[in-house]
């Protein structure tokens, strides 16, 4: 999802329902690409390969289950050989040096994956033919597509820094109104007739403040909510979800997806917070910024306006409502095995490992970090989200998401899988 930026992180276990297949036509934006000449070619390619491909051979069964849990065997790699790739250095290794690699359920990745095979890159377009034409892939089938098709690389800066930062987002689940009311007030607007003619557009202080900016958004209001900081959470994640009143009192669940923004220059509001003193940097977080702005409600505008960008949306429907937000890769995003990256040390539609922890609980005393270690696909970027070794976790929606996201802020590794050349 086209997010301007990201000022909110954290991590969770969330349970997730394998999606269906990345050829199902998931959502509107998705059919769309599916008429594409890039697609069609994909899907002659798959024709020509169909007819040899197959999935790796189950393995001989064990016990009364029939079915085998034995990790099947590694394919060799080359440790040692390094490339530049873009801002990162990628360090060919072994399967073995990935921290939890056979614990995790890569089956779960797969839907994410096949995704992204759906717009590949020129490195990926064999073996995502061959991962298309996978048949009834399992999690012993996929492990072993995987470690014979893909060549881990430890990703380092080009300073060799092998350590970064894991941050999460995720996509709002927010109450609005069709109509502004008691209670429903703060608008959400659509994109103004002259904002491709006027650059920068309006800041955001003007558009509270000035009549020409005021006028110029009159009847693009798209729903009202509740609350200042439902907005900004919205204005900052790109995205998100309404659960919208209409007229006649009936709740429909809606999209409002990017649509673009004024041109002004992002502000974080967490740092205008730090350098007066709210909080430490240490401790900036989404909940500590809804928990000034709980204690100093006389002064929400004063932070709100200290961002000068203003994003503006579009209203979708939601016809599959587990079909996350489209990234920046063109895919919907899956919760837990989206991230968003530096696209010029990851390039979209890479398999990555991450070995992370999930995020602490507010505790003077927290428990021990629960490793964080699975198999995710990088389908998303976003302003912050800038380095070799770093990744911005998708948390998806509705209950948790939002605390979750807004406090993970862990030290991470990553390992990208690349088809074996």
């Amino acid at each position: 999802m086209r997010r301007p930026e990201n000022i909110v992180h954290q991590t969770i276990r969330i349970r997730i329902t394998i999606a269906p297949k990345a050829s199902s036509r998931i959502t509107h934006m998705f059919a769309t690409f599916f008429r594409s000449p890039r697609r069609l070619a994909l899907a002659a390619i798959l024709g020509v390969l169909a007819g040899c491909a197959s999935g790796p051979e189950a393995p001989p069964p064990e016990g009364e289950t029939g079915i085998s849990t034995t990790t099947p065997p590694v394919a060799p790699s080359a440790p040692g050989i390094s490339r530049t790739q873009g801002n990162a250095r990628w360090v060919a290794a072994d399967w073995s040096e990935l921290p939890g690699w056979s614990q995790d359920e890569v089956l779960r990745a797969w839907p994410s994956l096949l995704r992204s095979c759906n717009r590949p890159t020129p490195v990926w377009v064999a073996s995502c033919a061959s991962a298309l034409a996978l048949r009834d892939p399992d999690e012993w089938r996929v492990r072993s597509w995987l470690q014979d098709h893909l060549q881990p690389w430890r990703i380092e800066s080009l300073e060799g820094q092998a350590t970064g930062m894991a941050t999460g987002y995720f996509e709002p689940l927010i109450e609005a109104s069709r109509l502004p009311k008691p209670g429903f007030m703060i608008p959400l607007y659509g994109p103004p007739a002259d904002l491709g003619q006027r650059k920068p557009w309006f800041s955001r202080a003007q558009i509270e403040s000035e009549p020409q900016a005021r006028a110029a958004l009159r009847g693009r209001e798209i729903a009202y909510v509740a609350n200042p900081l439902d907005a900004l959470v919205l204005h900052i994640q790109g995205s998100g979800r309404l659960e919208i009143i209409e007229p006649d009192g009936r709740k429909r669940l809606v999209r409002a997806a990017f649509a673009g923004h004024n041109d002004q220059a992002y502000k974080s509001v967490g740092k205008w917070l730090v350098e007066r003193g709210a909080f430490t940097l240490d401790q900036a977080s989404w909940p500590a910024i809804k928990a000034w702005a709980a204690a100093n409600p006389a002064r929400i505008s004063e932070m709100l306006n200290a961002n000068p960008r203003y994003v503006f949306f579009r209203e979708e429907a939601l016809p599959d409502v587990t079909a996350g937000p489209v990234g920046a890769q063109g895919v919907p995003l899956t919760p837990g095995r989206s991230i968003a990256v530096d696209k010029t040390s990851v390039p979209y539609g890479t398999p990555v490992w991450i070995d992370t922890t999930e995020p602490q609980p507010w505790a003077a005393a927290p428990p021990p970090p629960k490793p964080l270690q699975r198999l995710v696909v990088a389908q998303d970027t976003g302003t912050a989200i800038v380095g070799a070794v770093r990744a911005d976790y998708f948390w998806g929606w509705g209950e948790g998401a939002e605390d979750r996201a807004g406090r993970m802020k862990q030290p991470l590794r990553m390992w990208a899988l690349a088809p074996r050349q």
